[in-house]
């Protein structure tokens, strides 16, 4: 499963490739990383749209997470990515907003894991090698 990881901490990435390091080595996970919404929108142009998850922080530097979710869904229907929405802040206006703009699911910071996992493993078409 392709998934892209967009949020402008850089360290994101480390921390990423440690917590799914056995699913990344067997190949069930492959990560790509972007660091703006911008260069989100690049990547997923770069790879002809190969993201199945998209996890994107909301909070960032010039293109919000929002606003990025907003060209996802308004560029991408076939297949439509999942796209997660990643925030440090939980509150019941960003999480009904990321709702409204069609997000598939909310998580806060910091990441439980473990739950991240199973999310992503509980998705439709995922399929272990």
């Amino acid at each position: 499963m392709k998934i892209l990881v967009v949020d402008d901490e850089k360290d994101i990435q480390l921390l990423f490739e440690q917590r799914f390091r056995k699913e990344i080595r067997n190949g069930e996970m492959d990560f790509v990383f972007a660091y703006s919404g911008e260069e989100a929108l690049h990547r997923l142009e770069d790879n002809r749209h190969e993201a199945v998850l998209i996890l994107s922080d909301i909070n960032m530097p010039g293109m919000s997470g929002l606003d990025l979710l907003i060209q996802i869904k308004t560029r991408y229907h076939e297949p439509p990515p999942v796209v997660m929405m990643i925030t440090a802040y939980g509150d019941l206006e960003n999480y009904n907003q990321a709702i409204s703009l069609g997000a598939d699911d909310f998580i806060t910071k910091p990441v439980d894991f473990n739950l991240l996992k199973e999310k992503i493993k509980s998705l439709n078409g995922w399929q272990k090698y």
